[in-house]
């Protein structure tokens, strides 16, 4: 047997730790991008995107006439159900973390809020992002990709 077709005997072993949501949330906080993740013509849909937290509400900012900016104008009063993943992985050791936030999703409207969301948050694509939706948690998740060694 090549070395190529052994056995990964000597690959580190991982495990999966729980986060709290507080931790989960601080996580989030550190990265800049993610992926929103909502329905169109009833099927899931995923856009990546970036972020920032805001009070513990996850906003992002968005075009208007976009599937999800529609969505949630259309949506009632307590917006539309999204959720939210962002992550940071290391592509070589594979130990890092995921964040899910799920909860419903509202249009910014309030203009104060609206511009300092402008100035907060640059889009990370070209065109004219106007609108800015706000996410508020139901419940967040996480985990921690650590090493089995590891007493985190």
């Amino acid at each position: 047997m090549s070395t190529s077709q052994t056995p990964a005997a000597s690959a580190p072993t991982r495990r999966s730790v729980e986060l709290d949501p507080a931790e989960a949330l601080r996580l989030l906080s550190e990265v800049p991008l993610g992926r929103i993740v909502f329905t169109r013509h009833a099927l899931p849909t995923i856009r990546p995107v970036n972020h920032l937290l805001d009070n513990g509400d996850v906003v992002i900012r968005t075009q208007e006439g976009t599937a999800l900016t529609t969505r949630a104008h259309e949506a009632d009063d307590r917006g539309v159900v999204v959720a939210y993943e962002a992550d940071s992985i290391d592509p070589e050791t594979h130990l890092g973390w995921s964040v899910v936030v799920t909860g419903y999703a509202l249009p910014v409207t309030d203009p104060a809020d609206l511009a300092r969301y402008r100035t907060m948050l640059t889009p990370w694509v070209t065109g004219t992002m106007d609108q800015a939706i706000r996410i508020r948690p139901e419940l967040v998740t996480g985990i921690r990709l650590t090493s089995a060694e590891s007493d985190e």
